[in-house]
């Protein structure tokens, strides 16, 4: 009997120090990206798409996440210099950013949205025809630099968030405003920014993947990702947490 409980106390002192020893990797996410990563105000914590999809993924690989809230702006830099080992957010792998970090396989594909006030009923068609217009875009996103090389406007106003953005059509202080359709869409169907309108006729200029990006060189990281990612989509698992958000 007594060698029983010592294997079983062994046992579990084995699956304790596992657990202790369980790498935790820091993962860079955005609190204004709603649905892909936001702040949660009921339980004050970053929630999304790409949250769900990252601690898949962390089971998967055998380590844990740790979610590390910062603006769009300064997640690659945050990668570079090692402050945080992993960005799930919703970034794309463009080339321009796959020259400093490493980008995972597709997680899923979309391109941006026009939003507009609510009084303004043109059936606006493609970027160019906010010609003349002060409009505005996210720093750090590729829309900012196509709204400045082939909108005509006016003038191109900078945002941190889409949500500033938001704000700033619907009080009138911009006539357009460019970024991430899905969290346009989001925003606006919870009933948020009654005044703004997310118009239906335009056709998005730059359709892109959102990626998971790792320091350059992680390619053991990276292989864990791929592989999680590949399984998420065979298994049903990406699928589940796409519908869960509205994607």
């Amino acid at each position: 009997m007594w060698i029983k409980r010592a294997l079983i106390t062994i046992g579990m002192l084995a699956v304790a120090a596992t657990a202790q020893a369980q790498t935790v990797l820091k993962v860079g996410s955005t609190p204004t990206g709603v649905p892909f990563t936001f702040l949660d105000a009921k339980t004050n914590t970053i929630q999304g798409m790409m949250v769900d999809v990252i601690e898949e993924i962390g089971k998967d690989g055998g380590f844990k996440v740790e979610i590390q809230p910062m603006p769009f702006s300064t997640l690659i830099a945050a990668l570079t210099s090692g402050k945080i080992d992993i960005i799930s957010a919703a970034m794309t792998g463009s080339p321009e950013r796959a020259k400093v970090v490493d980008f995972s396989k597709n997680v899923y594909s979309y391109g941006e949205g026009l939003v507009v006030p609510a009084a303004d009923g043109v059936g606006y068609a493609a970027v160019a025809d906010l010609k003349g217009k002060k409009v505005g875009g996210q720093i750090g996103t590729r829309y900012l630099e196509f709204l400045k090389a082939q909108s005509g406007a006016a003038q191109v106003n900078a945002y941190d968030s889409l949500a500033d953005i938001l704000r700033d059509v619907s009080n009138g202080r911009l006539e357009a405003g460019v970024g991430d359709y899905p969290i346009l869409a989001y925003n606006l169907a919870q009933g948020n920014f009654p005044q703004v309108r997310l118009v239906k006729s335009y056709k998005p200029g730059m359709i892109g993947p959102i990626n998971i990006a790792v320091k350059q060189g992680n390619k053991e990281l990276l292989a864990k990702i791929d592989k999680s990612l590949e399984t998420m989509q065979k298994d049903g698992r990406l699928d589940a947490i796409l519908k869960k958000w509205g994607l």
